[in-house]
Protein backbone atom coordinates (compact mmCIF):
# COMPACT_ATOMS: atom_id res chain seq x y z
CA UNK A 1 0.00 0.00 0.00
CA UNK A 2 1.69 3.35 -0.87
CA UNK A 3 1.01 7.19 0.25
CA UNK A 4 -1.27 8.00 -2.20
CA UNK A 5 -3.61 5.44 -0.42
CA UNK A 6 -3.24 7.25 2.61
CA UNK A 7 -3.92 10.09 1.38
CA UNK A 8 -6.76 9.06 0.07
CA UNK A 9 -7.93 7.54 3.19
CA UNK A 10 -7.36 11.70 5.10
CA UNK A 11 -8.46 13.37 2.09
CA UNK A 12 -12.01 12.32 0.24
CA UNK A 13 -10.67 14.28 -3.02
CA UNK A 14 -6.99 12.56 -3.44
CA UNK A 15 -8.23 9.89 -5.38
CA UNK A 16 -9.65 11.87 -7.82
CA UNK A 17 -6.63 13.90 -8.21
CA UNK A 18 -4.54 10.67 -7.98
CA UNK A 19 -6.54 9.44 -11.39
CA UNK A 20 -5.83 12.91 -13.02
CA UNK A 21 -2.76 12.55 -12.65
CA UNK A 22 -2.42 8.98 -13.69
CA UNK A 23 -4.86 10.62 -16.67
CA UNK A 24 -2.05 13.37 -17.26
CA UNK A 25 1.07 10.85 -17.77
CA UNK A 26 -1.46 8.97 -20.35
CA UNK A 27 0.88 5.86 -19.76
CA UNK A 28 -2.26 3.48 -21.31
CA UNK A 29 -2.86 4.77 -25.06
CA UNK A 30 -5.81 2.63 -25.80
CA UNK A 31 -9.10 4.06 -25.35
CA UNK A 32 -10.38 0.66 -25.07
CA UNK A 33 -7.57 -1.70 -23.99
CA UNK A 34 -9.47 -4.66 -23.79
CA UNK A 35 -10.67 -4.35 -27.20
CA UNK A 36 -7.38 -3.99 -28.69
CA UNK A 37 -6.10 -6.95 -26.39
CA UNK A 38 -8.62 -9.26 -27.85
CA UNK A 39 -7.81 -8.51 -31.19
CA UNK A 40 -4.22 -9.35 -30.55
CA UNK A 41 -2.80 -13.17 -31.12
CA UNK A 42 -2.67 -15.91 -27.92
CA UNK A 43 0.11 -15.68 -25.48
CA UNK A 44 2.52 -18.15 -27.47
CA UNK A 45 2.77 -20.85 -24.46
CA UNK A 46 4.83 -23.23 -27.19
CA UNK A 47 7.63 -20.11 -27.63
CA UNK A 48 10.41 -21.69 -25.30
CA UNK A 49 14.05 -19.96 -24.30
CA UNK A 50 15.93 -20.87 -26.91
CA UNK A 51 19.52 -19.46 -28.08
CA UNK A 52 20.57 -18.22 -32.24
CA UNK A 53 23.09 -17.06 -33.85
CA UNK A 54 23.93 -12.91 -33.78
CA UNK A 55 22.80 -11.22 -36.73
CA UNK A 56 26.57 -11.53 -37.90
CA UNK A 57 28.56 -14.27 -36.66
CA UNK A 58 31.24 -13.06 -38.98
CA UNK A 59 31.52 -9.80 -37.70
CA UNK A 60 35.15 -7.98 -37.46
CA UNK A 61 36.69 -6.06 -35.28
CA UNK A 62 36.23 -2.36 -36.61
CA UNK A 63 33.70 -3.52 -38.51
CA UNK A 64 30.66 -0.88 -37.12
CA UNK A 65 26.96 -1.69 -37.12
CA UNK A 66 25.85 -5.25 -38.68
CA UNK A 67 22.94 -3.29 -41.07
CA UNK A 68 25.00 -2.49 -43.53
CA UNK A 69 25.48 1.28 -42.59
CA UNK A 70 21.47 1.64 -42.90
CA UNK A 71 21.00 3.10 -39.06
CA UNK A 72 23.58 5.92 -40.67
CA UNK A 73 21.33 7.26 -42.87
CA UNK A 74 18.76 8.27 -40.65
CA UNK A 75 19.15 12.04 -38.73
CA UNK A 76 18.09 12.93 -35.12
CA UNK A 77 16.44 15.28 -33.23
CA UNK A 78 18.32 17.35 -30.00
CA UNK A 79 15.57 16.89 -26.97
CA UNK A 80 16.14 19.90 -24.24
CA UNK A 81 15.05 18.04 -21.29
CA UNK A 82 14.40 21.41 -20.11
CA UNK A 83 13.09 23.16 -22.75
CA UNK A 84 9.96 25.99 -21.53
CA UNK A 85 6.93 24.63 -22.04
CA UNK A 86 8.05 20.82 -21.88
CA UNK A 87 6.34 19.34 -18.63
CA UNK A 88 8.32 16.64 -16.90
CA UNK A 89 6.31 13.47 -17.64
CA UNK A 90 7.43 13.94 -20.70
CA UNK A 91 10.97 13.00 -19.68
CA UNK A 92 9.63 10.28 -17.89
CA UNK A 93 7.63 8.61 -20.97
CA UNK A 94 11.01 9.20 -23.20
CA UNK A 95 12.34 7.72 -20.58
CA UNK A 96 11.05 4.63 -19.93
CA UNK A 97 10.45 3.79 -23.59
CA UNK A 98 14.49 4.23 -24.59
CA UNK A 99 16.05 3.17 -21.71
CA UNK A 100 14.88 -0.59 -22.09
CA UNK A 101 14.79 -3.37 -21.40
CA UNK A 102 14.78 -2.65 -17.63
CA UNK A 103 14.51 -5.18 -14.36
CA UNK A 104 12.13 -5.00 -12.99
CA UNK A 105 12.13 -4.62 -8.48
CA UNK A 106 9.41 -6.32 -6.92
CA UNK A 107 9.43 -5.12 -3.45
CA UNK A 108 8.18 -5.81 -0.54
CA UNK A 109 8.36 -3.96 2.97
CA UNK A 110 7.00 -4.58 6.50
CA UNK A 111 5.94 -1.51 8.47
CA UNK A 112 7.75 -0.16 11.86
CA UNK A 113 4.68 -1.40 13.80
CA UNK A 114 4.58 -4.43 11.79
CA UNK A 115 0.70 -4.41 11.29
CA UNK A 116 0.88 -3.44 7.55
CA UNK A 117 2.85 -5.26 4.96
CA UNK A 118 3.31 -3.73 1.29
CA UNK A 119 4.50 -5.11 -2.13
CA UNK A 120 5.26 -2.58 -5.02
CA UNK A 121 6.82 -3.01 -8.55
CA UNK A 122 9.63 -0.34 -9.31
CA UNK A 123 11.18 0.27 -13.09
CA UNK A 124 13.34 2.61 -11.54
CA UNK A 125 15.86 -0.74 -9.96
CA UNK A 126 19.06 -2.88 -10.73
CA UNK A 127 22.30 -4.10 -9.11
CA UNK A 128 25.11 -1.72 -9.73
CA UNK A 129 27.88 -4.00 -7.36
CA UNK A 130 28.58 -7.56 -6.21
CA UNK A 131 31.08 -7.27 -3.47
CA UNK A 132 29.28 -5.87 -1.00
CA UNK A 133 25.94 -7.09 -3.16
CA UNK A 134 24.22 -3.67 -3.69
CA UNK A 135 21.42 -2.71 -5.50
CA UNK A 136 19.67 0.61 -6.04
CA UNK A 137 15.81 1.71 -6.70
CA UNK A 138 14.15 4.77 -7.23
CA UNK A 139 11.12 5.70 -5.95
CA UNK A 140 9.14 9.07 -7.49
CA UNK A 141 8.58 12.07 -4.99
CA UNK A 142 10.11 12.56 -1.96
CA UNK A 143 10.51 11.69 1.77
CA UNK A 144 7.16 14.42 2.83
CA UNK A 145 5.15 12.31 0.65
CA UNK A 146 7.09 9.43 0.71
CA UNK A 147 5.29 6.19 -1.06
CA UNK A 148 4.45 3.54 1.86
CA UNK A 149 7.30 1.19 0.37
CA UNK A 150 9.95 4.18 1.08
CA UNK A 151 8.33 5.23 4.43
CA UNK A 152 8.35 1.09 5.80
CA UNK A 153 12.32 1.06 4.58
CA UNK A 154 13.41 4.02 6.05
CA UNK A 155 11.26 3.73 9.24
CA UNK A 156 10.84 0.18 9.68
CA UNK A 157 13.91 0.13 12.62
CA UNK A 158 15.42 -2.80 10.58
CA UNK A 159 16.04 -0.55 7.17
CA UNK A 160 15.07 -4.00 5.30
CA UNK A 161 12.92 -4.92 2.29
CA UNK A 162 12.94 -8.43 -0.45
CA UNK A 163 13.63 -7.88 -3.51
CA UNK A 164 12.16 -10.39 -6.06
CA UNK A 165 12.59 -10.93 -9.36
CA UNK A 166 9.44 -11.43 -11.35
CA UNK A 167 9.12 -13.95 -13.91
CA UNK A 168 6.05 -15.08 -16.46
CA UNK A 169 4.19 -17.19 -14.42
CA UNK A 170 3.11 -14.39 -11.97
CA UNK A 171 2.96 -11.63 -14.14
CA UNK A 172 -0.64 -10.35 -14.13
CA UNK A 173 -0.31 -10.81 -10.35
CA UNK A 174 2.97 -8.56 -10.25
CA UNK A 175 1.56 -5.43 -12.30
CA UNK A 176 -1.93 -5.81 -9.90
CA UNK A 177 0.10 -4.11 -7.22
CA UNK A 178 -0.01 -0.89 -9.04
CA UNK A 179 -3.76 -0.38 -8.87
CA UNK A 180 -5.19 2.73 -7.14
CA UNK A 181 -7.22 0.74 -4.47
CA UNK A 182 -8.58 2.58 -1.04
CA UNK A 183 -6.09 2.46 1.65
CA UNK A 184 -6.00 -0.62 3.92
CA UNK A 185 -6.38 -3.39 0.90
CA UNK A 186 -3.34 -5.44 1.21
CA UNK A 187 -1.43 -5.90 -1.98
CA UNK A 188 -0.98 -9.73 -1.02
CA UNK A 189 -4.72 -10.26 -1.18
CA UNK A 190 -5.02 -8.40 -4.55
CA UNK A 191 -2.29 -10.44 -6.35
CA UNK A 192 -3.32 -14.22 -4.77
CA UNK A 193 0.76 -14.23 -4.35
CA UNK A 194 2.23 -16.41 -1.28
CA UNK A 195 4.51 -14.47 1.52
CA UNK A 196 7.00 -16.94 2.27
CA UNK A 197 9.54 -15.82 5.66
CA UNK A 198 12.80 -14.15 4.79
CA UNK A 199 16.13 -15.58 7.40
CA UNK A 200 17.71 -12.02 8.10
CA UNK A 201 14.74 -9.39 7.37
CA UNK A 202 11.42 -9.00 8.85
CA UNK A 203 9.66 -8.37 5.37
CA UNK A 204 8.39 -11.30 3.30
CA UNK A 205 9.53 -13.07 -0.09
CA UNK A 206 6.99 -13.80 -2.63
CA UNK A 207 7.05 -17.67 -3.19
CA UNK A 208 6.39 -17.68 -6.52
CA UNK A 209 9.38 -15.66 -7.37
CA UNK A 210 12.23 -17.96 -8.38
CA UNK A 211 15.00 -15.50 -7.32
CA UNK A 212 14.24 -13.16 -4.09
CA UNK A 213 17.10 -11.07 -2.26
CA UNK A 214 16.82 -9.98 1.07
CA UNK A 215 18.33 -6.80 1.45
CA UNK A 216 19.19 -3.86 4.10
CA UNK A 217 19.38 -0.17 3.33
CA UNK A 218 22.64 1.07 2.83
CA UNK A 219 21.66 4.70 2.17
CA UNK A 220 19.33 7.16 0.13
CA UNK A 221 19.83 10.68 -1.99
CA UNK A 222 17.06 13.32 -2.37
CA UNK A 223 16.45 14.93 -5.29
CA UNK A 224 15.19 18.56 -6.55
CA UNK A 225 13.50 19.05 -9.48
CA UNK A 226 15.34 21.36 -12.31
CA UNK A 227 12.45 22.77 -13.70
CA UNK A 228 10.37 23.95 -10.38
CA UNK A 229 13.54 24.11 -7.49
CA UNK A 230 12.35 23.28 -4.32
CA UNK A 231 10.37 20.69 -5.17
CA UNK A 232 11.70 17.03 -4.37
CA UNK A 233 10.84 14.25 -7.27
CA UNK A 234 12.66 11.25 -5.98
CA UNK A 235 14.37 9.39 -3.82
CA UNK A 236 17.02 7.17 -4.63
CA UNK A 237 17.93 4.07 -1.98
CA UNK A 238 20.75 2.12 -2.20
CA UNK A 239 20.54 -1.53 -0.39
CA UNK A 240 22.83 -4.34 0.45
CA UNK A 241 22.19 -8.18 -0.37
CA UNK A 242 22.43 -10.01 3.12
CA UNK A 243 20.51 -13.41 1.50
CA UNK A 244 19.76 -14.89 -2.02
CA UNK A 245 16.74 -17.32 -2.30
CA UNK A 246 17.02 -19.08 -5.47
CA UNK A 247 14.21 -22.17 -6.78
CA UNK A 248 16.32 -24.96 -6.75
CA UNK A 249 15.39 -26.31 -10.10
CA UNK A 250 16.62 -22.86 -11.51
CA UNK A 251 20.05 -22.64 -10.05
CA UNK A 252 23.25 -24.54 -10.93
CA UNK A 253 25.36 -27.17 -8.58
CA UNK A 254 27.75 -24.16 -7.57
CA UNK A 255 24.98 -21.70 -6.79
CA UNK A 256 26.11 -18.73 -8.98
CA UNK A 257 24.36 -18.95 -12.23
CA UNK A 258 20.75 -19.24 -12.62
CA UNK A 259 18.84 -20.86 -15.91
CA UNK A 260 16.93 -18.30 -17.99
CA UNK A 261 14.84 -21.12 -19.68
CA UNK A 262 13.42 -21.52 -16.36
CA UNK A 263 13.80 -18.00 -15.01
CA UNK A 264 12.08 -16.41 -17.68
CA UNK A 265 12.08 -13.14 -16.70
CA UNK A 266 9.81 -9.77 -17.39
CA UNK A 267 11.20 -6.98 -18.33
CA UNK A 268 9.52 -3.10 -18.74
CA UNK A 269 9.42 -1.43 -21.71
CA UNK A 270 7.60 1.97 -21.99
CA UNK A 271 4.22 3.33 -20.86
CA UNK A 272 1.95 -0.20 -20.00
CA UNK A 273 4.12 -2.40 -22.10
CA UNK A 274 5.74 -5.81 -20.52
CA UNK A 275 8.85 -7.61 -22.30
CA UNK A 276 9.18 -11.32 -22.92
CA UNK A 277 12.85 -12.87 -22.87
CA UNK A 278 12.54 -16.13 -25.41
CA UNK A 279 16.01 -15.74 -26.86
CA UNK A 280 19.72 -15.44 -26.60
CA UNK A 281 23.15 -15.13 -28.10
CA UNK A 282 26.63 -15.97 -26.53
CA UNK A 283 29.21 -13.21 -27.28
CA UNK A 284 32.93 -14.22 -26.42
CA UNK A 285 34.81 -11.21 -24.77
CA UNK A 286 37.47 -10.70 -27.11
CA UNK A 287 41.00 -11.00 -26.16
CA UNK A 288 43.73 -8.75 -27.43
CA UNK A 289 46.68 -10.93 -27.47
CA UNK A 290 44.55 -12.81 -30.18
CA UNK A 291 44.48 -9.90 -32.62
CA UNK A 292 46.79 -10.01 -35.49
CA UNK A 293 49.56 -7.71 -35.76
CA UNK A 294 48.37 -6.11 -38.89
CA UNK A 295 44.90 -5.65 -37.21
CA UNK A 296 46.12 -3.57 -34.12
CA UNK A 297 47.71 -1.35 -36.64
CA UNK A 298 44.84 -0.40 -38.25
CA UNK A 299 42.73 0.16 -35.41
CA UNK A 300 45.54 2.47 -33.55
CA UNK A 301 43.82 4.73 -36.41
CA UNK A 302 40.93 6.02 -35.45
CA UNK A 303 38.36 7.47 -37.94
CA UNK A 304 37.60 11.02 -38.10
CA UNK A 305 33.92 12.58 -37.80
CA UNK A 306 33.77 13.08 -41.15
CA UNK A 307 35.03 10.10 -42.08
CA UNK A 308 31.86 8.00 -40.28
Amino acid sequence: MDSEKVQRAEDPTAHEHMLDSEKHVKRNPHPDFKKVESSRPDWHEQDKWAFTKTRDPHWKLGQGPNDGGECLKKEHVEIDPYAEGRPATFNYKLLISAVIPRPIGFVSTRSKDGKSTNLSPFSYFNVINHDPPLFIIGFAGGFEKAKDSLRNLTESGECACCLNIISEHFIEAANACSINAPYGVSEWALTGLHPAPCSKVKASRVKESIFSIEAVLVETKEFESRATPGKKTGVLAIVEGVRFWAREDAVNEDRNLLDPAILMPMSRLGGITYGRLLEGVELPRPEWSGVKPEEKERLAKPKAESQL
